[in-house]
């Protein structure tokens, strides 16, 4: 007797199940997270799913088992991207997962920040000398590697260098950095504080980027998936107001940067006047500038290392 095909189970059924259960672990979008898990599982895009399901595609008793362990896992608010391995960010598909801190929307607009210091300074510099300059830029706590791994991809004639001190984030990081689109920069990455960082190298950075941890002490994330998920080491900025770390990468920076130097560095709304003020109030430093992110909060600081006075 020829053998009987295994039952199948219809995928927009699954889905409507799916998100039923994530809308009722107040997931903030379940639909997209579900579609999005069974992307992950049928190795197909978002689009790819919604067309499946127009065409009535069927998954097999197996496959419909393992969406539906996803489903709970993400119903218990595990992160997506934790469930999934990547996580999105500008052009790249990071690899991720616990341990490293998950790349957010919001620093994809330091990036850009920091790539047009970047084109500006080769601009100049290639009108001035007429051959390509040697720029670099370090990326301090880079966590799973995403502002360095940017920069390499959409900046590849400068150097990069990243800074991590936990060993289960750089694990990630080099992961993401061996797996860099064909003909990007190669990044290299030191394993160390980055308050340290600056005794451990002789040269000197056109650019510094940061994400630093920056929550205050007491302000603990109301996220089930930050507060349970994301290491204490990348959230806590240290200190009342969370501006123990954001001050450190600013005294990196400015032990860093040649003279004319520049840096970026992300932090909380909240924070944006304070560390506007404590980069304007620095004699060493100019050109303060606050930086809003999509939505239009302030989220990021920029500041030049003074040029010598003659």
């Amino acid at each position: 007797m020829a053998e009987q095909p295994g039952a199948s189970v219809e995928l927009s059924g699954l889905l409507e199940a799916a998100t039923a259960q994530l809308t009722e672990a107040s997931i903030p979008s379940p639909r997209v997270d579900a579609e999005l898990l069974a992307g992950h599982l049928l190795n197909a895009s978002r689009g790819e799913v919604q067309t499946k399901v127009l065409t009535g595609a069927q998954l097999s008793e197996e496959q419909a088992e393992r969406f539906n362990t996803l489903v709970a896992e993400r119903a218990q608010r595990i992160p997506l991207q934790h469930l999934t391995g990547t996580a999105p960010f500008r052009t790249l598909e990071l690899r991720v997962g616990p341990g490293a801190f998950i790349p957010r929307p919001e620093t994809e607009t330091v990036v850009e920040a920091a790539l047009e210091r970047l084109r500006q300074m080769r601009s100049a510099q290639m009108e001035t000398a007429g051959v390509e300059p040697r720029l670099n830029a370090v990326d301090l706590g880079t966590g799973s590697g995403a502002i360095a791994a940017a920069l390499a991809a959409e900046f590849p004639q400068a150097e990069i260098h990243a800074v991590e001190l936990s060993e289960e984030a750089a694990a990630w990081a080099e992961l993401n950095f061996q797996n860099l689109p064909s003909g990007s920069a190669p990044v290299r990455l030191h394993q160390c504080d980055l308050r340290e960082f600056p005794k451990q190298v002789s040269e000197e950075f056109d650019v510094v980027v940061s994400n630093p941890p920056y929550i205050p002490e007491d302000m603990v994330p109301t996220e089930r998936e930050v507060r349970d998920h994301d290491p204490e080491l990348a959230l806590y900025g240290g200190g009342r107001d969370g501006l123990e770390m954001p001050r450190a990468v600013i005294e990196a920076a400015k032990a860093l940067l040649r003279p004319g130097g520049w840096f970026i560095l992300e932090h909380a709304e909240v924070q944006a006047e304070a560390l506007r003020e404590i980069c304007e109030t620095d004699p060493s430093l100019t050109d303060v500038e606050t930086h809003q992110d999509l939505s239009g909060r302030p989220r990021s600081t920029s500041a030049v290392v003074k040029e010598y006075s003659a």
